[in-house]
């Protein structure tokens, strides 16, 4: 069993019966006559009363439909669940409702460095999601036809995706800085029929120019009739549109009803080996776990709200929960360390944010960049701060605490694009502990479980979901028999979702994620997620970066490799390995002292920022370069080459 660790902050009285999570509370009294003892007994009714609990959520958020629905749940079963049969809905209709009753308020704060500061109040970015859905349809978009996009975080992309859902085309969305491969192989699968794309943009105070990757994109997309373009480095051509033309005609907001499981949009796995999955998500399913994890984030109408992101992480798609919730949605459109690590803690400031969302690895580069944003800014108005993206160790938990907020309400999250949600997060009626996420979301039937499918509490083991969720994927696209989608999540424990992290439930409800399953340290016998040796590691003022991969061969010990990249200056003697083996004897185990240190000058990443341990892992295995990873998939894509090179020699001896 676990020790308890130590509790970092404790809601105010005031602050916890003021939050949205005590409102719902009040409203089950009010409405259910349910009263609960405590959240555990809260979250035990959610996952246990399908039913009771999703028709709550759906009349206490106020779900507009045209019709009513004949079930909550028709089929409980994973995969195929049905949800709400009947119900009329419409996802951008739900996310304008404000437009109409704050009209003149902030609604989008962008800060772009490629175009500056905007801002649109709800009415003009109604009128524009209306301007837009117009031109859509005049060039022949219909209800199930597909608009994809290759913009930054900017207004533009969320105009655009409202627009498409409300006409009932499905959306789908890349960042401008992934490579054509990468953005072909997504595309191509799901036949578009608008493209609308940025030709270029300014990063870290340098000009990007995309336009003739955009033209290849075009030119590998047989099935496009029509482009929008938002020039920054060229002209609009003859046969395109240009994006200002089409946000400035006076159109009515009209929302087509459709069902609730009707496709909204279509977003991807990471894409590290073959093609990314499709994953396809319904207007019903995002609407209702959007709306319950507002309750988790603490979120309402007037709240100023930014996550750093990239629109090319699923993120992107969660700031939409902020914005169904009434909330000014703060989108920052450039480098976060220029001109140096301080420039977002400016604008949260600046801004008067209320919640600021970021990568666990941007809390960590803050840290070691030495920079305290309490000392220098007003961040008065800063009430609560989530991570998500990989985990957050003690020191991150520590550093937010020191150089941000002393009685900030710190809220990690853990889900996954494959149902745009999160499976563990925060709750503002609850203590926080160092290291650890405050509960398991609403709804959420989240459970460890060991290899034979035996519940664990206190122990790490494979976190898996035994009751459906509204926003689970409708299917993958093009996975006709639902072959692919079942391998994905359910063959190795049927009927339930495993999803591919190791995460321990503590007794009081609490969780830790301790890195993706399929990349687990087996020492003899003992298990250990690679996030406690990054602890300890990457806690060495030396060292700025790591992955660890543990390599298993049949009727062999495991071979352990580190590689590190140290700051500038240092160097990998025998003193540095030294000091890193005793920081991991200290810190997690003799068991699991690296069997060689490696330097190297990058970690190899996703686009969303993380770490490539199971391609590094399948390489090093004897797996083919070209196949274990797509490069185009990649923050770094040349960083690979050392660990190519290393193979080799490895597999060699």
């Amino acid at each position: 069993m676990t020790d308890l660790r130590p509790i970092l902050w404790k809601p105010s009285k005031e602050r916890a019966d003021s939050s949205r999570m005590a409102e719902f509370t009040g409203w089950l009294e009010q409405t259910r006559n349910m009263q609960f003892d405590d959240y555990q007994a809260l979250w035990q009714w959610s996952v246990n009363d399908l039913d009771g609990f999703w028709s709550a959520v759906w009349e206490f958020f106020g779900i507009q439909s045209s019709a009513p629905h004949s079930a909550v749940l028709a089929d409980r079963k994973m995969p195929g669940a049905v949800w709400f049969p009947g119900a009329k809905i419409n996802f951008a209709q739900q996310m304008l409702l404000h437009a109409a009753k704050t009209p003149n308020d902030p609604c989008l704060i962008v800060q772009s460095e490629t175009f500056g500061r905007t801002e649109l109040s709800w009415g003009e970015f109604a009128a524009q999601v209306a301007s837009v859905a117009q031109h859509l349809k005049s060039m022949g978009v219909g209800q199930g036809d597909r608009v994809v996009a290759i913009l930054p975080n900017t207004e533009t992309a969320f105009v655009a995706c409202l627009a498409t859902a409300s006409i009932g085309a499905i959306w789908s969305l890349c960042a401008p800085d992934m490579g054509h491969v990468a953005i072909l192989d997504r595309f191509r699968q799901i036949e578009p029929k608008v493209l609308i794309a940025q030709d270029g943009y300014v990063h870290a105070g340098k000009m990007i120019d995309r336009s003739d990757v955009l033209e290849t994109i075009r030119n590998g997309l047989p099935t496009l009739e029509q482009t929008v373009l938002v020039p920054v480095i060229g002209q609009v051509s003859k046969g395109v549109h240009a994006w200002s033309d089409l946000i400035h005609t006076k159109a009515e907001l009209e929302f087509a009803q459709v069902p609730f499981d009707h496709p909204l949009w279509v977003v991807y796995s990471s894409g590290t080996t073959g093609n990314p999955k499709p994953i396809v998500h319904g207007h019903g399913g995002i609407l209702l776990e959007g709306s319950k994890q507002s309750l988790h984030q603490d979120l309402k109408a007037g709240d100023r709200f930014c996550w750093l992101t990239s629109s090319g992480w699923v993120m992107w798609n969660a700031q939409f929960v902020a914005l169904g919730q009434g909330a000014s949605v703060l989108m920052y459109d450039g480098a976060p360390n220029h001109p140096d690590m301080m420039t977002v803690w400016r604008s949260v400031a600046q801004e008067r944010v209320n919640y600021f969302g970021v990568g666990a690895a941007y809390v960590t580069i803050c840290a070691k960049a030495g920079i305290r944003p309490c000392d220098d800014l007003d961040l008065s108005a800063l009430r609560s701060l989530g991570t998500t993206g990989s985990p957050l160790t003690s020191d991150g938990y520590d550093w937010i605490y020191d150089a941000v907020r002393p009685d900030i309400w710190l809220a990690p999250i853990s889900g996954g694009t494959d149902f745009c949600g999160a499976f563990v997060g925060g709750n503002p009626m609850l203590p926080v502990r160092a290291g650890e996420m405050q509960c398991r979301a609403l709804g959420n039937a989240v459970r460890s479980f060991d290899a034979h499918g035996t519940e664990l509490i206190g122990e790490v083991g494979e976190l898996v979901c035994t009751e459906p969720l509204p926003s689970m994927p409708l299917f993958l696209w093009g996975d006709e028999d639902g072959q692919r989608l079942y391998e994905s999540y359910f063959d190795t424990y049927p009927g339930i979702w495993r999803h591919g992290d190791w995460i321990e439930i503590t007794e009081e409800g609490g969780s830790v994620i301790y890195g993706r399953s399929d990349a687990t340290i087996n020492r003899q016998g003992l298990r250990l997620g690679s996030s406690e040796i990054y602890q300890a590691v990457e806690g060495l003022s030396e060292v700025l970066d790591t992955l660890v991969i543990d390599l298993e061969f049949l009727g062999r010990d495991s071979f352990m490799p580190l590689f590190v990249v140290l700051a500038e200056g240092e160097l990998l003697d025998d003193a540095m390995k030294a000091k890193i083996n005793g920081a991991i004897r200290e810190s997690v185990s003799a068991r699991f002292v690296p069997n060689e240190i490696v330097q190297i000058a990058e970690v190899p990443r996703t686009m969303s920022g993380k770490k490539l341990e199971v391609p590094v892992k399948k390489l090093l295995l004897g797996g083919d370069p070209v196949k274990v990873v797509n490069r185009d998939s990649m923050v770094n894509p040349e960083s690979f080459d050392i660990f190519v090179d290393y193979a080799k020699a490895l597999n060699n001896t």
